[in-house]
Protein backbone atom coordinates (compact mmCIF):
# COMPACT_ATOMS: atom_id res chain seq x y z
CA UNK A 1 0.00 0.00 0.00
CA UNK A 2 1.45 3.84 -0.87
CA UNK A 3 0.60 6.80 1.21
CA UNK A 4 0.33 10.07 -0.14
CA UNK A 5 1.31 12.69 2.42
CA UNK A 6 0.31 16.25 1.83
CA UNK A 7 1.77 19.52 3.34
CA UNK A 8 2.29 23.22 2.73
CA UNK A 9 -1.90 23.96 3.45
CA UNK A 10 -2.75 26.46 5.44
CA UNK A 11 -3.88 30.52 5.84
CA UNK A 12 -2.96 32.98 3.07
CA UNK A 13 -4.44 36.51 2.00
CA UNK A 14 -6.14 37.23 -1.36
CA UNK A 15 -3.26 37.46 -3.73
CA UNK A 16 -0.81 35.49 -1.50
CA UNK A 17 0.93 32.15 -2.70
CA UNK A 18 0.94 28.70 -0.96
CA UNK A 19 2.64 25.31 -2.34
CA UNK A 20 1.87 22.18 -1.58
CA UNK A 21 3.44 18.65 -1.79
CA UNK A 22 2.62 15.46 -1.66
CA UNK A 23 5.14 12.57 -0.58
CA UNK A 24 4.68 9.49 -1.78
CA UNK A 25 5.99 6.73 0.83
CA UNK A 26 7.09 4.53 -2.09
CA UNK A 27 8.37 4.33 -5.59
CA UNK A 28 5.59 3.83 -8.00
CA UNK A 29 5.82 2.11 -11.05
CA UNK A 30 3.88 2.26 -14.08
CA UNK A 31 2.19 5.56 -13.33
CA UNK A 32 -0.42 7.20 -15.46
CA UNK A 33 -0.57 10.88 -13.82
CA UNK A 34 -0.20 12.36 -10.55
CA UNK A 35 -2.35 15.49 -9.62
CA UNK A 36 -4.29 17.45 -7.47
CA UNK A 37 -8.11 17.79 -6.66
CA UNK A 38 -10.08 20.09 -4.33
CA UNK A 39 -13.42 20.12 -2.47
CA UNK A 40 -15.18 22.94 -1.21
CA UNK A 41 -17.63 22.39 1.53
CA UNK A 42 -21.09 21.61 -0.10
CA UNK A 43 -18.92 21.29 -3.60
CA UNK A 44 -17.67 17.94 -5.21
CA UNK A 45 -14.12 17.49 -5.48
CA UNK A 46 -12.73 18.32 -9.05
CA UNK A 47 -9.93 18.50 -10.49
CA UNK A 48 -7.02 21.19 -10.21
CA UNK A 49 -4.04 20.25 -11.97
CA UNK A 50 -2.26 17.07 -13.37
CA UNK A 51 0.77 15.92 -15.06
CA UNK A 52 0.99 12.86 -17.05
CA UNK A 53 3.73 10.70 -16.83
CA UNK A 54 4.94 12.44 -19.71
CA UNK A 55 4.80 15.16 -18.62
CA UNK A 56 2.01 16.68 -19.97
CA UNK A 57 -0.27 19.17 -17.87
CA UNK A 58 -3.69 19.95 -17.52
CA UNK A 59 -5.48 22.79 -15.59
CA UNK A 60 -9.30 23.33 -14.43
CA UNK A 61 -9.85 26.68 -16.06
CA UNK A 62 -10.13 28.50 -13.14
CA UNK A 63 -6.67 28.08 -11.91
CA UNK A 64 -4.71 28.36 -15.22
CA UNK A 65 -2.34 31.03 -15.39
CA UNK A 66 -2.33 31.02 -11.47
CA UNK A 67 -1.19 27.57 -10.48
CA UNK A 68 1.66 24.94 -11.98
CA UNK A 69 1.95 21.30 -10.99
CA UNK A 70 5.47 19.60 -10.78
CA UNK A 71 6.68 16.78 -10.18
CA UNK A 72 9.79 15.30 -8.94
CA UNK A 73 10.28 11.84 -9.59
CA UNK A 74 13.33 10.67 -7.69
CA UNK A 75 11.66 11.81 -4.73
CA UNK A 76 8.58 10.62 -5.33
CA UNK A 77 6.55 13.96 -5.43
CA UNK A 78 4.54 15.93 -6.43
CA UNK A 79 4.06 20.06 -6.20
CA UNK A 80 0.98 22.27 -6.43
CA UNK A 81 2.35 25.98 -6.65
CA UNK A 82 -0.34 28.63 -5.96
CA UNK A 83 0.02 32.25 -6.88
CA UNK A 84 -2.38 35.10 -7.49
CA UNK A 85 -4.44 33.53 -4.94
CA UNK A 86 -8.61 33.91 -4.82
CA UNK A 87 -11.34 33.00 -1.74
CA UNK A 88 -12.65 30.68 -3.95
CA UNK A 89 -9.52 28.43 -3.68
CA UNK A 90 -10.94 28.05 -0.31
CA UNK A 91 -10.97 23.97 0.13
CA UNK A 92 -9.35 21.27 1.27
CA UNK A 93 -6.77 19.67 -1.43
CA UNK A 94 -6.23 16.39 -2.18
CA UNK A 95 -2.70 14.05 -4.10
CA UNK A 96 -3.94 11.64 -6.27
CA UNK A 97 -1.73 9.28 -7.98
CA UNK A 98 -3.07 6.68 -10.71
CA UNK A 99 -2.14 4.23 -13.11
CA UNK A 100 -1.19 0.30 -12.82
CA UNK A 101 -0.87 -2.27 -16.12
CA UNK A 102 -3.00 -5.78 -15.46
CA UNK A 103 -4.04 -3.91 -11.86
CA UNK A 104 -5.39 -0.22 -12.15
CA UNK A 105 -4.45 1.84 -8.45
CA UNK A 106 -5.88 4.88 -7.30
CA UNK A 107 -4.17 6.77 -4.35
CA UNK A 108 -5.44 9.74 -2.16
CA UNK A 109 -3.75 11.34 0.17
CA UNK A 110 -5.41 12.55 3.45
CA UNK A 111 -6.22 15.96 2.33
CA UNK A 112 -4.92 19.48 3.60
CA UNK A 113 -7.45 22.56 4.44
CA UNK A 114 -6.15 25.62 2.13
CA UNK A 115 -7.90 28.42 2.60
CA UNK A 116 -7.68 32.50 1.15
CA UNK A 117 -9.00 35.36 3.47
CA UNK A 118 -10.21 38.37 1.63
Amino acid sequence: QVQLVESGGGLVQAGGSLRLSCVASRTISSINAMGWYRQAPGEQRELVAAITSSGNRNYADSVKGRFTISRDNAKNTVYLTMNSMKPEDTAVYYCNVNGGTCSRYDYWGQGIQVTVST
